[in-house]
């Protein structure tokens, strides 16, 4: 199913953020000079650098996300997607103005955040950290501003939309009666990784590769340890971000050999270490689903998945569009904002304002939507 740009930002803002390096984020680095702004949201800017990076980023997602796909069919997409890019930018500035309004503080998630990101990237200290992004051409203090600044817009989506969510037990029932033909599935496993690479090693380092996935294997299997949280510190894959998660595959999907090893397992149990071309594999049945209609309980999670996301988008254009109604968002001739309120105006550059003279109606309200509940 194709998912929207908007619907993944709306995920991503709803998701821990991955365990990467800085390379992947992206904050300017010092020595920014005087550029060009095309919106304004209240008396922040929106510059065309800031534009320009995210559509950068835009072509690279969309390219990652169809590798099969002609450039043609790339390009096709990319366009698609342009249109909405600039509204993406003021989404986001109109989420950080709000959590100010709101007085969130986020500065001890924003600690937890930065040591997770060392300990995915096996340095020892911050310091370490520290280096590390600034050797990619980051300011530290930029970093960790638009980390803090990503923290915040989770926040307040968690308390003015997310929270209002209520998709009660009934609602699933009926979904599930309604699209029974969405569970008659093949048999099928979902699953999850520790994977250690064993790319370039000499035999004796392969041993100790061998010796240190029986180690992580034991702890999972003997000591009862969390297989997410070791893969999130072990792993070796790009899966460890998200603490292993593979997917879902039918039989037939995997080698034969993890075919054989993972179908013969129930949920919740491992495999042995196994030795593939590139590395060492430990995997996780996190779920096994057998041949044939499945029943309500088996689903019920993931039918409230589907159902959350559903209400999801149209409750966040609903409340950014009040988060507009209560706004200053100006845009410069030439570029588009497709989510504008009537009334919008065109950029004007002028001296900025106090916040407290930049509200329309004086002081600035907190939006509240009446969001429908599964009873209403």
């Amino acid at each position: 199913m194709k998912v929207s740009r908007t619907g993944r930002f709306l995920v991503a803002s709803l998701s821990a953020m991955l365990f990467v390096l800085p390379a992947a984020l992206h904050a300017q680095s010092k020595g920014t000079v005087v550029e060009e702004i095309i919106a304004r949201v209240n008396n922040e800017a929106i510059t065309l650098s800031e534009y320009e990076q995210a559509d950068q980023q835009l072509k690279k997602d969309v390219a990652n996300d169809c590798q099969a796909c002609t450039p043609d069919k790339i390009q096709a997409e990319v366009k698609d997607q342009e249109k909405d890019l600039l509204r993406g930018l003021i989404d986001k500035a109109l989420l950080l103005e709000r959590a100010k309004d709101m007085n969130l503080n986020v500065d001890t998630d924003l600690v937890k955040q930065l040591d997770e990101i060392r300990k995915q990237n096996n340095l020892a200290t911050m310091e370490d950290l520290q280096k590390a992004v600034e050797s990619s051409g980051l300011a530290w203090e930029d970093y960790k501003t638009q980390m803090k600044n990503e923290l915040l817009r989770n926040q307040v989506i968690r308390q003015e939309v997310a929270g209002h969510m209520d998709i009660g037990p009934e609602e699933v029932k009926q979904f599930y009666e309604a699209h029974k033909e969405e569970f008659n599935l093949p048999e099928q496993v979902v699953l999850a990784e520790i994977f250690l690479s064993t790319e370039g090693k000499t035999p004796e380092e392969i041993e100790a590769v061998r010796r240190k996935a029986e180690d992580l294997h034991d702890r999972v299997a003997k000591k009862g340890q969390d297989f997410t949280q070791l893969a999130q510190k072990y792993s070796e894959s790009q899966t460890a971000s998200t603490g292993g998660a593979l997917g879902t595959f039918k039989r037939g999907e995997l080698t034969k050999d993890l075919d054989d090893a993972v179908f013969a397992l129930n949920k919740g149990q491992i495999t042995d270490v196994i030795q593939t071309k590139t590395g060492f594999e430990i995997l996780k049945v996190v779920d096994h689903y057998q041949a044939g209609l499945q029943p309500l309980a088996k689903v019920q999670d993931q039918i409230q998945n589907k159902l959350y996301m559903q209400k999801m988008e149209p409750a966040m254009r609903e409340y950014l569009a009040q988060l507009r109604e209560e706004s200053y968002v100006t845009v410069k001739p030439g570029y588009t904002d497709t989510a504008a309120v009537p009334g919008a105006t065109a950029i004007q550059e002028v001296a900025p304002t106090p916040d407290t003279a930049a509200k329309k109606k004086g002081v600035k309200k907190a939006p509240r939507i009446p969001l429908k509940t599964s009873g209403s």
